[in-house]
């Protein structure tokens, strides 16, 4: 394993892969049965998370990041549990976040950030981070003094360094960055798809402008979602083929992580690793990446690659699951996903916006249709688009994926 020092932060190394905890193992359940809840089905398999935070551990890997949110609320208890009952809680790193939608008062921030020590059975957080951060929420800090406050924890020593992790614009990350001169760290959406915006297609994410300014005010970065939530990890065979012209043979994961590691000023990538052979085959890649390392034509790929996704991508959905639950029981990621996958594996020739001449049929729609969980269900109520950490416009794609799919 590798380890790299964020640049307000020398006397600390962390390691360039990071546990992520959004997407632990779940129990298998019955997600059909009429008497399955939403936490039920969402429930983690303690025992395997626990194993999965081990060998994380026992691979060098130093740096575990949960959220208030994460799992209807039960990811920070788990790793907590899971980290003391291994006996590993002082050799590691703790990242959580404050949950800023919840902020309601000035109290409110000495509240959540108690709660969240109770839920991690810990007495301190090593990284905190404000949650999701755009321009309304910067303007709920500001309205709350949350700086004073969170200054005052790190004061008690209930939290070690502060940052924020962010979904927005480039202008709103400057009014951030340029708004405070403590921050020691951010989180930001990096991976060779989300480089730069593009309204015409929805993505919103402009990673390497953003990178470009944190390194500039010496703000160490966190990349989130490297492999775009599974997805470069599980290429189709057009950028198999697109990979294949370096004649460097590669597993998806190990491409795109590398990309996001050969940028200098980003510490930590972090992955949500729900299975063994995640964690061996990104701690192996991890051991072997370097900063500025790849070739031209490496680079050459991987942006031929991120291309080919951003033009065959219908949805630019990350599958977080921020939206769930759908309060009239749209499987919203799923249906998206679904979507994606018929788009880029060419069985759906797309215009945006446009119904198609003829219906296109997907086994795995019909079944969700059938279990009332389909895009026909939507009443269109906006909760989703409230919590979408991408805003995506997931009332007008759920109304064209119920005209497009059978």
């Amino acid at each position: 394993m590798q380890y790299r020092r964020f640049p307000k932060i020398d006397d600390t190394k962390i390691s360039v892969l990071g546990f992520g905890c959004m997407r632990l193992p779940l129990k298998k359940i019955d997600v059909n049965s009429a008497a399955t809840n939403i936490l039920e089905s969402h429930k983690i398999d303690y025992e395997k998370a626990k194993n999965l935070f081990k060998l994380a551990f026992d691979n060098g890997v130093n740096y575990y990041d949960t959220a208030w949110p994460y799992h209807k609320g039960q990811s920070e208890g788990v790793l907590g549990r899971a980290l003391n009952e291994l006996g590993i809680r002082d050799k590691v790193y703790i990242a959580d976040k404050c949950p800023i939608w919840e902020i309601k008062c000035e109290e409110d921030w000495a509240k959540y950030i108690d709660l969240q020590l109770e839920r991690l059975n810990t007495d301190h957080i090593d990284f905190y981070l404000l949650h999701a951060m755009d321009a309304n929420r910067w303007q709920t800090v500001l309205k709350y003094n949350g700086i004073k406050h969170l200054e005052k924890a790190k004061v008690e020593g209930k939290i070690r360094h502060l940052g924020f992790s962010f979904h927005d614009n480039h202008d709103a990350f400057k009014q951030i960055v340029d708004g405070y001169d403590g921050w020691e760290f951010c989180q930001l959406m990096i991976n060779l798809i989300d480089t730069h915006a593009d309204e015409s297609k929805g993505f919103k994410e402009e990673g390497l402008i953003n990178l470009e300014y944190a390194e500039k005010h010496e703000i160490g970065v966190i990349a989130m979602e490297p492999l775009r939530g599974g997805l470069i990890a599980r290429p189709p065979e057009n950028v198999k083929a697109i990979y294949a012209e370096s004649n460097i043979p590669r597993f998806g994961s190990e491409w795109g992580l590398r990309w996001v590691w050969n940028h200098q000023n980003i510490i930590c990538s972090l992955s949500g690793m729900n299975e063994e052979m995640h964690i061996l085959v990104n701690s192996a890649t991890a051991s072997a990446a370097r900063p500025n390392s790849l070739l031209k034509k490496e680079l050459k790929v991987c942006k031929k690659a991120g291309d080919w996704y951003r033009q065959k991508m219908i949805v630019p959905c990350t599958g977080c699951s921020y939206c769930m639950p759908c309060p009239a029981g749209v499987q919203i990621p799923d249906i998206f996903k679904e979507y994606n996958r018929l788009s880029m594996s060419g069985k759906l020739e797309y215009t945006a916006g446009k119904t198609l001449d003829k219906k296109i049929a997907s086994e795995l729609y019909l079944k969700l249709k059938n279990n009332n969980q389909g895009a026909d269900q939507c009443v269109k109520c906006g909760k989703c688009e409230q919590a979408c950490p991408q805003h995506i416009h997931i009332r007008d794609f759920l109304q064209e994926i119920n005209t497009n799919l059978l």
